[in-house]
């Protein structure tokens, strides 16, 4: 008895982290970002490459604070872009984007927040809280 409950518990621990961001990205795309913010949302963009273990890092935390909180994921439309398909777009030099495992929140033409290479969850839970604010507004 006591093996099946190691085994399901095994199992669900593996499952916990692609559930923890219940509500999918969306893939950037040109003009996504835009036309997001032109229709009111708060838009969370996540800069940040398959190979970067800070932003594997960084998505960790999202996760975690998205399970923990799941107003984040109702409330903020979340956009991964790409940064070795989209480092040199339109978007990324518009908003002077320095790397990948770059964090922005906007919302209509404002940046309302940063983190540049940041992992600590203390400070992207208070970017996800600017997020949900904003998006209250």
């Amino acid at each position: 008895m006591k093996r099946r409950h190691f085994i399901a518990l095994s199992s669900a621990a593996l499952v916990v982290p692609a559930l923890a961001r219940a509500t999918p990205a969306l893939d950037y795309t040109p003009g996504l970002a835009d036309q997001r913010l032109k229709a009111g949302e708060t838009v969370f963009l996540d800069f940040k490459a398959e190979w970067c273990t800070t932003c594997r890092a960084q998505e960790r935390v999202i996760g975690a604070l998205l399970a923990e909180n799941p107003a984040y994921g109702q409330a903020i439309t979340f956009i991964n872009i790409d940064w070795d398909d989209h480092k040199r777009d339109p978007l990324t030099k518009r908003l002077a984007i320095p790397r990948r495992s770059t964090l922005v929140v906007l919302k209509g033409d404002q940046e309302l927040g940063r983190i540049v290479a940041g992992t600590r969850k203390d400070d992207i839970k208070a970017l996800l809280d600017t997020a949900l604010q904003a998006a209250a507004v």
